[in-house]
């Protein structure tokens, strides 16, 4: 790294929140913040043809992703793919559903697990290279103080949607399969792991200052206190991401990283920055942040809070809601953003009054 970059990074706020520093307003991106809400976006879609296409061209993903720092200033890109292109490298049939959302080729059995590729695949990698193409692109196109964040899923999110074969309100397929043949989802963790690992990595390598680790389904299993035989948050979980984390940091010394715990409660998320490692949490819309904040250390970084669909009423519910997590906050390194992604049908005038009454 250059002298220039180095001096570039040192500069972007969302970084020097990521090593620690509290900022005042603190520096803004939105989960999702390239999506449907926004005209060019369903513009560029519709061009595109299928969703897996506007993820793996280049062209496509890099101008999507500078979409909406053009629009609202955001201090952080985030790269614009879906945690579903690690299955579809590893082999899995993948498609997206019109209205309907992605729709796998369900790993119902050790048949299905035998047919994934290998982590050390080289076409694993193979696959993947026009993200990373997006991720140079986008380095070299973005504001120099604007972060650029890379992300992949969780192993137990991106494996419930493997062995279901689509997303369920109770992830029943991927909790029985793990009850019933405890062995066969190890394994498949083990492999996820693995390859979230070299993909981080390989991001990174091509230009993302910092990465997200989105645990979303994380809410699903049961938790027992830390430590405890049967806590399958640590052990389907928490675990596996602490793996990830100490992985690429092993490959990319001093590497920032957040995860997002979402569903897991005040609890979950007060562990998941204890026992993972990673930099930041991010806390989603149902915690209480200032109690969060009560459980951990000053230092400790966390990261969104507010309600999307707080977003979507605007007016003085959202300024109130916006003060609350400043208050909430104040003298203490954070990242505002949303407690879950930003829905299609916000308008985009609520973001801008979001940003004003944040950076006010």
């Amino acid at each position: 790294m250059g002298e220039s970059e180095t001096g570039a990074q040192a500069a972007r706020p969302v970084l020097r929140v990521l090593g620690g520093e509290a900022l005042s307003p603190p520096p803004a991106w939105m989960m999702r913040q390239a999506g449907r809400y926004l005209p060019e976006y369903r513009e560029l879609r519709a061009k595109a043809g299928s969703f897996l296409d506007l993820c793996y061209t280049p062209d496509f993903a890099t101008e999507v992703t500078l979409q909406p720092i053009r629009r609202f200033g955001f201090e952080a890109a985030i790269l614009f793919s879906d945690i579903l292109v690690v299955p579809h490298a590893l082999g899995q049939g993948v498609r997206f559903v019109e209205g309907e959302g992605p729709r796998l080729d369900a790993l119902d059995g050790r048949a299905a697990f035998a047919a994934l590729r290998e982590e050390g695949d080289a076409r694993v990698m193979e696959h993947l290279a026009p993200v990373f193409e997006t991720v140079s692109r986008l380095r070299a196109a973005l504001p120099r103080e604007t972060t650029l964040l890379g992300f992949c899923g969780a192993p137990w999110t991106v494996a419930s949607y493997m062995i279901g074969g689509r997303g369920t309100p109770d992830l029943a397929p991927a909790r029985d399969l793990a009850a019933r043949e405890p062995a066969l989802v190890t394994a498949l963790i083990d492999r996820l792991v693995a390859v979230s690992i070299a993909y981080l990595v390989r991001q990174f390598e091509a230009g993302a200052d910092a990465v997200q680790i989105f645990e979303s389904h994380g809410g699903t299993l049961p938790a027992l206190p830390a430590g405890e035989a049967g806590d399958a948050l640590a052990r389907w979980s928490l675990g596996p991401i602490a793996r990830i984390v100490a992985g690429i940091r092993a490959r990319v010394p001093g590497a920032r990283i957040i995860v997002f715990p979402r569903g897991t409660g005040l609890d979950g998320h007060a562990r998941a920055l204890a026992e993972t490692g990673a930099d930041a949490i991010g806390v989603d819309w149902d915690v209480d942040l200032a109690a969060l904040r009560g459980r951990l250390p000053g230092n400790a970084v966390t990261q969104g809070n507010l309600h999307p669909r707080t977003l979507i009423a605007g007016g003085a519910e959202l300024d109130a809601a916006v003060d609350a997590i400043l208050a909430a906050t104040a003298g203490l390194p954070h990242i505002f953003n949303l407690g879950h992604g930003i829905t299609p049908e916000t308008p985009i005038p609520h973001v801008e009054r979001m940003l004003a009454r944040l950076r006010r």
